[in-house]
C-alpha cells in the first residue's frame, strides 16, 4: 500500500508518522511518499519522520520529494495537508477582517472565505492529477481547511474523497476520559457542518451518557469551548469550539482587536519545532507540538484509512455528501456526522432533524459554503460578494463590498474574474 502526504513539510507530519506507525497491522503501508514545495521544510520534517519510523522498525520505502507526480503515481491513499500562502497568508486572513469589524478567523467568516478561496483550486488542480496517476480505487482524505468547503468542492469535481477534522476524536477522548473508559467505545453523534457542529448524543454501549456528561462536567465543557454553561444547558447539547465565534460575536472580537493573532503565535511555535526537529538525535514526536494544535490528528487520519482499506465498519466522524442524512439541508451539501466506514466509502448513520435553533445556523452557513465553492472555482466577483452576504458573522452589503476589496488588497486572495469585476 502507498500512501501519498501532500504537504508533507507541515509540523503535523510526525503526529502522522506516529499514527502510521500505530495502526502497521491494518494499513500496512510499503510506501509513504511526503511531498512538499518548501524544501527547507521537506529535508527537516523528512528527516525526522524518517528516524521516527526506523525506531519504530518501518520496513517500507520512505520517499521526500517535491514531486507531486511521484507522490501520486499509484498511491492508494492521499492525504491532503497543506496551507496555500503559508502562516503569512493566515496571519492576514486573521487581521484584514478586524479592520472592517469583523472576526478574524483562519476557516470562519471572511478569513475561512479568503483561506478558501486560495485553497480549492489548488486542491483541485491536485486532485485532477491524482485522477490521472493514482491507483484505482484511491480515497483523497482532505484534512485541509476549511474542510467543508475543500471537500464540498472535491465532490462536486466527482472525486473520491472524504472530509476529516479532528475536533470529534477530541471530543471522544475528553468523554472517554471523564468517564473512565476506553475511547473506543465512545461513539460521538456529533452532526452539522465542518466547524459548525453540535454533539447530540455520546454513546457507550448504546446508551446515550450525554445529559450525565452535561449535568456533572456542563460547566467545564463549556468553558473549554469558550462557552456560556447557561447556553450549554438551555441547547441541551454540546457546540463545538468554533461555535463561540457565532455564540459570543461580540466578546470574541473585542479580544481579538485587542490580542495577538493566533497565526502570529502559530509561526513561533512552528519556528520553534522546525529547530527542535533538526537534531539528528530526535527521534520522536516533540511535547511542544500539543501547543501546534490538532490534537489526535494521527489517530483521526490513520485510523480512517485504515477502516477505508478493510471495510471494517468502523464509526468515524466525516465530512460527506449530506444525501438525505440532515433534514433541511440540501442533498449535495457537504455535511459532518458520524458514518460507518465500508470498503466502498463512508455510510452517513441514520440521524434525527436539527433542532430549528440549530438548523436556522447550519442552513445559513451551508448556503455561504454552496456559493464559496462555486466562487473559488469560477473566480466570479458577484459570486464571492454573495457569498459574504451569506454569512452570518458579515451579512451587510457595503460590509461584503469592503472586505472583499481589502482581502484582494492584502494580496493573498487570486485574482478574480476581469470580466466579472469590470
Amino acid at each position: 500500500m502507498k500512501v501519498a502526504v501532500i504537504g508533507g513539510g507541515s509540523t503535523y507530519t510526525p503526529e502522522l508518522v506516529g499514527g502510521l506507525a500505530r495502526e502497521r497491522e491494518r494499513l500496512p503501508v510499503r510506501e509513504l511518499v511526503l511531498q512538499d514545495i518548501d524544501a527547507e521544510r521537506r529535508e527537516v520534517v523528512g528527516g525526522l519522520a524518517g528516524r521516527m519510523l526506523e525506531r519504530s522498525g518501518f520496513d517500507g520505502d520512505l520517499v521526500v520529494t517535491d514531486d507531486l507526480d511521484r507522490a501520486l503515481d499509484g498511491a492508494d491513499f492521499i492525504l491532503v495537508q497543506i496551507r496555500v500562502g503559508g502562516q503569512s497568508a493566515r496571519l492576514s486572513d486573521e487581521t484584514v477582517p478586524l479592520a472592517c469589524g469583523c472576526i478574524g478567523q483562519e476557516t470562519t467568516g471572511a478569513g475561512g472565505f479568503a483561506k478558501a478561496m486560495r485553497t480549492v483550486p489548488v486542491v483541485l488542480e491536485i486532485a485532477d492529477r491524482a485522477r490521472e496517476l493514482a491507483a484505482d480505487g484511491a480515497w483523497i482524505i482532505d484534512f485541509t481547511n476549511p474542510v467543508g468547503i475543500v471537500t464540498r468542492a472535491l465532490l462536486d469535481a466527482g472525486h473520491r474523497a472524504v472530509g476529516l477534522c479532528n475536533v470529534a476524536i477530541g471530543f471522544q477522548r475528553r468523554f472517554a476520559g471523564l468517564l473512565g473508559v476506553e475511547p473506543e467505545s465512545v461513539l460521538v453523534d456529533q452532526v452539522g457542518l465542518n466547524h459548525l457542529t453540535w454533539v447530540r448524543a455520546v454513546r457507550v454501549d448504546g446508551d446515550d451518557v450525554l445529559p450525565e456528561l452535561l449535568a456533572e462536567h456542563g460547566e467545564a465543557l463549556a468553558a473549554e469551548n469558550e462557552l456560556s454553561p447557561d447556553l450549554v444547558a438551555v441547547l441541551g447539547v454540546l457546540p463545538s469550539y468554533y461555535l463561540h465565534y457565532f455564540y459570543e460575536h461580540d466578546a470574541v472580537l473585542a479580544e481579538q482587536l485587542e490580542g495577538t493573532p493566533r497565526a502570529q503565535t502559530v509561526i513561533e511555535i512552528e519556528r520553534g519545532l522546525l529547530e527542535l526537529y533538526r537534531d539528528p538525535a530526535l527521534n520522536e514526536k516533540p511535547a511542544l507540538l500539543e501547543q501546534r494544535g490538532g490534537a489526535y490528528y494521527s489517530e483521526a487520519a490513520t485510523g480512517l484509512a485504515a477502516s477505508l482499506a478493510a471495510g471494517s465498519g468502523e464509526t468515524h466522524v466525516v465530512d460527506l455528501r449530506n444525501g438525505g442524512t440532515l433534514a433541511g439541508l440540501a442533498d449535495d451539501d457537504a455535511v459532518e456526522v458520524p458514518a460507518r466506514v465500508e470498503r466502498g466509502g463512508p455510510i452517513p448513520l441514520n440521524q434525527a432533524p436539527l433542532a430549528p435553533e440549530l438548523l436556522g445556523l447550519a442552513q445559513h452557513v451551508a448556503s455561504y459554503e454552496r456559493l464559496t465553492a462555486e466562487a473559488a472555482v469560477t473566480r466570479d466577483l458577484e459570486t464571492a460578494r454573495k457569498a459574504l452576504l451569506a454569512h452570518p458573522l458579515i451579512g451587510q452589503w457595503s460590509l461584503a463590498a469592503d472586505l472583499l476589496e481589502r482581502l484582494i488588497e492584502a494580496g493573498h486572495l487570486p485574482t478574480l474574474a476581469p470580466e466579472a469585476a469590470a
